[in-house]
């Protein structure tokens, strides 16, 4: 039989200890809270996702909206709104209205509201002047690029006459 002479054998274990796994637990629920508190903050300041103040109110005045949409089909209006914007923001609308038979609409009062579909801080609002017979202008200053709802709504003597919604895209 050999011998073989005897050597020390150091082996660097790390001991796994009741303070490295209560470290590592302790370590791993604070990234959990950490992550948790971030998106609570994110959700919290950014949109509320609230339409309506108050649905109540406006379930009762819904039949309201259906007429109101119903007597605007009937008219017929052909209403054509462009926005365009130029390399310092400043951003036009440009509303061609005419009625069933294509004659200029003349005498209405125009506002376009341009709201951000995802924050509400953003929303611009402008009223739309009489440039020429039957063709409405207004300008927004500083106005940013992107995505952007464009309500329009157009008064008359006897109240609202005129609403639309349409998704606009802002480009740079």
């Amino acid at each position: 039989m050999i011998a073989e002479p005897m050597t020390e054998t150091h082996k660097s274990e790390k001991r796994m200890t009741g303070r490295t796994v209560l470290a590592w637990l302790i370590g791993f629920f604070m990234v959990i809270f950490a992550a948790n508190g971030a998106f609570i903050y994110l959700a919290l300041s950014s949109w509320t996702g609230v339409e309506v103040e108050s649905s109540y109110k406006a379930g009762q005045a819904y039949q309201g909206e259906i007429d109101a949409a119903n007597a605007q089909n009937a008219r017929a209006w052909q209403v054509d709104a462009r926005l365009e914007r130029d390399a310092a923001g400043l951003a036009t609308i440009r509303l061609e209205a005419r009625d069933r038979n294509g004659a200029p609409l003349s005498g209405l009062t125009f506002n376009a509201l341009l709201e951000r579909p995802t924050h509400r801080a953003d929303d611009r609002s402008v009223m739309l002047a009489e440039s020429e017979t039957g063709v409405y202008v207004g300008t927004l200053e500083n106005l940013a690029p992107g995505q952007w709802d464009m309500r329009l709504e157009g008064d008359d003597t006897t109240g609202v006459v005129f609403r639309s919604r349409n998704r606009v895209f802002v480009s740079q």
